[in-house]
């Protein structure tokens, strides 16, 4: 799940600037590859869509399946419980972090729901999604050097224990 503040039509540089230090490959594999996205807005003022669409290219770019329904909450400030319980004037426990009953609520939650849905369908298919013909290759690619390689490495362990062989009592017998 991701969601963004909606700043000057867009997301904000800060959560931007996350979303890019996420590093592209572990290996040959992408954290992200295969995995499920949902996403959701809030913004101060009137409702828009610019930051959620610049979410879902961003879900795409990182090889994420993004699920069709998105939420965008106008007016957030107005949107959450206070700090101070209205009744009491004590102090919320949550310190006022529960977004009040409305059709916003309603529809992030049907965002939520679609989420686990999709999530369910996907993830036993997460490793063919994860299967790529390029990263394939590579992988071939560095398979085939390190055999390569193995055969001199064999070669180096022959010839150090032919040498010990050939050392007895610290006298090199080829030598005498």
């Amino acid at each position: 799940m991701v969601c963004s503040q909606h700043l000057n039509k867009s997301q904000t540089a800060v959560f931007k600037n996350q979303i890019d230090w996420i590093p592209l490959s572990t290996g040959s594999v992408r954290p992200t590859q295969g995995r499920t996205l949902a996403i959701a807005q809030v913004s101060g003022g009137s409702q828009s869509f610019n930051t959620v669409n610049t979410l879902r290219i961003l879900g795409r770019w990182m090889r994420m399946f993004t699920i069709p329904n998105q939420s965008s909450i106008p007016k957030a400030y107005t949107q959450f419980t206070d700090a101070l319980t209205d009744a009491t004037m004590e102090k919320d426990p949550e310190g006022g972090s529960r977004l009040i009953p409305s059709g916003n609520r309603d529809r992030l939650v049907d965002c939520m729901e679609e989420f686990v849905k999709y999530t369910i369908v996907m993830r036993p298919h997460f490793d063919l999604f994860g299967d790529r013909y390029s990263e394939r290759i590579e992988r071939a690619a560095k398979q085939q050097a390190q055999k390569q390689q193995e055969p001199d490495r064999s070669r180096t362990a022959e010839s150090a224990t032919k040498m010990k062989s050939d050392i007895v009592s610290g006298v090199n017998i080829n030598s005498i």
